[in-house]
């Protein structure tokens, strides 16, 4: 296996054989926080494990400050700004996440960060993990007690979708969205077992691609009544060494990403790294190898469709550069989408004229070999082929 693809697989699980993984160095370097058994302060939101599911570790995530990733796109955090931030967050466990649920709940439901005192069995200790999908959490400590000491801000709309035990989680998680709650709480309603007919309590890496799956299989259903596009259009952004290009043609909507991480990148190697994956009109076959960031993006993509009113076929593109030392989590990638989305887009007449914009934005052609998409769009005809 080549370096480049060793390393966009291990993603710190230490498959490279390195005594600590450099990224992992980075993070433990910015850990400001004496180690202690207690802590009062604010509670963001709630973090489930995934590992030994269903028997899984959940609890709060402890931090004086916000930890939604949509603040900090608007606050404009740099990458060091984020990563201060999440080696600060203490990750507080309960065994079975059963043991302090209430308060796990409390802190999901409210709008605001809720401030608790917690007690811990021993010190907090330094423990990073991340996978790409979740943004990486740099201490952790077991709880032996927590009480929440605010009343939880719930929302109209969160009220609403909590209350009603009938509603299925899709359906709850698409009329949450539309109400305007972001998908960040969505995704910790989700988590912490509160939407849904058969509720439990979900990994969090598992509830934010599944927030955003719910998401765009619901805008596809309104985009696939859509009228097709009728010109060529290049979308483009860049948030934290993350470029996302986006290319819509005219047609029903078909979707592929492709994700490359440039040579000398976090997870590239020496020679970079690329990974392909798409759907038809039909759907999605199976989990993405892309994981996460294939979901984010799509979300984004779906959206602007959505409320323009049309449908496509959309070749996304994620180039990764150097500068994006930390994996931060897939809502860069939602958010980088969403913000090529949000601009005035650069329109061609064809084809090939939209793909040359999008190389030169790139700056190299490697995505176009390795496009499924780009080869079905040159060779079948659509309606606005005809008239045209």
């Amino acid at each position: 296996m080549k370096p480049g693809q060793l390393c966009s697989q291990c993603k710190g699980k230490g498959m490279c054989g390195l005594p600590r993984c450099p990224v992992m160095e980075r993070f433990h370097s910015s850990v400001r926080v004496k180690p202690s058994d207690s802590y009062m302060g604010g509670a963001p939101s709630v973090f489930v494990g995934a590992h030994g599911y269903p028997k899984v570790t959940g609890g709060p995530l402890l931090i004086g400050e916000s930890d939604n990733p949509e603040i900090w796109v608007e606050k404009a955090y740099t990458i060091d700004d984020i990563v201060g931030v999440r080696s600060r967050t203490i990750r507080g466990n309960t065994a079975g996440a059963s043991r302090g649920a209430d308060a796990m709940q409390e802190i999901a439901l409210s709008a605001t960060p809720l401030d608790v005192e917690v007690a811990f069995t021993r010190p907090v200790a330094f423990d990073l993990r991340f996978d790409g999908t979740i943004a990486p959490v740099g201490l952790t400590g077991d709880m032996r007690k927590i009480d929440v000491l605010d009343n939880a801000k719930t929302p109209r709309p969160v009220d609403r979708a909590v209350s009603d035990t009938d509603l299925l989680a899709a359906d709850a998680v698409w009329d949450l969205y539309r109400d305007g709650v972001g998908v960040h709480q969505v995704s910790q309603l989700l988590s912490a077992g509160l939407l849904g007919k058969q509720r439990k309590v979900v990994p969090t890496r598992w509830s934010i691609t599944a927030t955003d799956d719910m998401l765009g299989k619901a805008c596809k259903t309104v985009v696939s009544r859509n009228s097709a596009l009728d010109e060529y259009l290049v979308f483009a952004a860049t948030l934290h060494g993350n470029t996302i290009v986006c290319i819509l043609t005219p047609g029903d909507f078909r979707y592929e990403m492709i994700e490359h991480w440039q040579a000398g990148s976090m997870w590239g190697g020496h020679a970079g790294a690329i990974m392909t994956d798409g759907e038809s009109r039909k759907g999605k076959k199976g989990y993405s190898p892309i994981a996460g960031a294939y979901y984010s993006a799509r979300l984004a993509v779906l959206d602007y469709l959505r409320t323009a009113g049309r449908s496509a076929r959309a070749i996304v593109i994620r180039s990764v550069a150097g500068s994006y030392w930390a994996p931060l989590g897939t809502w860069v990638i939602r958010e980088a989408a969403r913000q090529a989305m949000a601009q005035p887009p650069t329109t061609f007449e064809d084809l090939s004229g939209a793909k040359a914009f999008a190389t030169a934005i790139l700056g190299n052609s490697t995505w176009e070999h390795h496009s499924t998409l780009l080869t079905e769009i040159k060779t079948q005809k659509t309606l606005f082929d005809y008239f045209s």
